[in-house]
């Protein structure tokens, strides 16, 4: 019974050493209603500013840019709010 156990193991792992790992693609400008992230190297071909505040206007909500990595693979995250920071405004309320 061990033989077989072991036989198991050692086919298993064999199996999982030689099968190739498919890994998901990340599409430069992923978001969703709470923000999202911009592919550095799509700030050469793109206005990202626009893409932002159309993304986060689809949601009724300002952008607010968090952070840049400015290098290859690198990312531009940013976050779609209610309302700017300082508005005089109370911010927009929502009832579900």
């Amino acid at each position: 019974m061990r033989m077989i156990r072991a036989a198991s193991l050692v086919a298993t792992c064999g199996m999982l050493a030689f099968s190739s790992a498919h890994a998901d693609t990340v599409p430069p400008f992923r978001g969703n209603d709470t923000g999202g992230i911009i592919a550095y190297p799509l700030t050469q071909q793109t206005d990202i500013r626009s893409l932002a505040i159309d993304h986060c206007a689809q949601y009724g909500k300002v952008v607010k840019f968090l952070a840049v990595e400015p290098h290859y693979g690198g990312y531009i995250s940013f976050a779609c709010r209610w309302a700017p920071y300082g508005a005089l405004d109370r911010p927009v309320r929502a009832r579900y």
